[in-house]
């Protein structure tokens, strides 16, 4: 599987990041892939190969990228509970400065470059994220409509973005919710949220997940959760985009 590390212009500097795309070459449909807060690392790099290999040139960017190169921190192989607190403590700082406003100027910045990588097909594209980038993919969509034709999130706090942007997402969206993170009501108030934006939508909770389920240098790894996840998003890209 064909890999990159990439630099991407931004109006704040350099984003560097991660690209995965079919051996086979010629042009693919492009997925623009937000990480968790942990950042690029190797399990990212594996989830996005095996999304290439499903045909589609996949951009994974270091959103952090203001306070350096990915990994931004110092992260233990396995990220277990007992390591959770002291990554957040340092990651925390990083999230909060991380505005809706710099959220929007990466977004531009990110789906420029990636239509124009000569790999990527022309058309629309697909935005997907996990926890906080799942927030971040949410926002990209919003932002840019007319480009973007299929949104996905897992484990994510996609209700953050707010009715406004929900209202202004054109694509065709799957969310998927950790049980620990989304009460039935919470989900309903957020499905209804989105019945009242007129969106083309799945949303539900992965049955006995916790939050981070995706993410196999967790406690909170989830295999049959994962499997879920990317059945459900094949299912969303296959229909959304013109792949192959």
């Amino acid at each position: 599987m064909p890999t990159k590390t990439l630099q991407i212009p931004t109006a704040d500097g350099q984003a560097d990041a991660f690209a995965a795309f079919p051996d086979q070459g010629g042009r693919h449909p492009g997925v623009l892939m937000y990480p968790d807060g942990f950042g690029i690392r190797p399990v990212l790099r594996e989830m996005a190969c095996d999304l290439a290999g499903h045909g589609y040139y996949v951009l994974v960017p270091n959103f952090f990228y203001r306070h350096g190169p990915a990994p931004v921190i110092e992260l233990p192989q396995h990220i277990g509970e007992e390591a959770r607190p002291a990554v957040f403590a340092q990651l925390m700082p990083l999230i909060e400065a991380h505005t809706t406003e710099r959220v929007l100027r990466d977004a531009d910045a990110y789906l420029r470059f990636l239509t124009t990588r000569p790999e990527v097909s022309a058309g629309p594209v697909a935005v997907t994220g996990y926890c906080i980038g799942g927030l971040l993919a949410t926002r990209t969509a919003a932002a840019h409509p007319g480009q973007v034709a299929a949104l996905a999130g897992f484990h994510a706090p996609v209700g953050a973005a707010g009715p406004d942007s929900l209202h202004r997402i054109t694509a065709q969206i799957h969310f998927g919710h950790a049980e620990t993170d989304l009460t039935p009501e919470a989900l309903g108030e957020l499905n209804q949220a989105l019945d009242a934006a007129g969106a083309d939508y799945t949303s539900e909770i992965y049955p006995g997940t916790v939050h981070g389920f995706t993410m196999s240098d967790t406690d909170a790894f989830n295999p049959a959760a994962r499997q879920l996840h990317w059945d459900r998003l094949l299912l969303l890209l296959g229909r959304a985009l013109a792949n192959g």
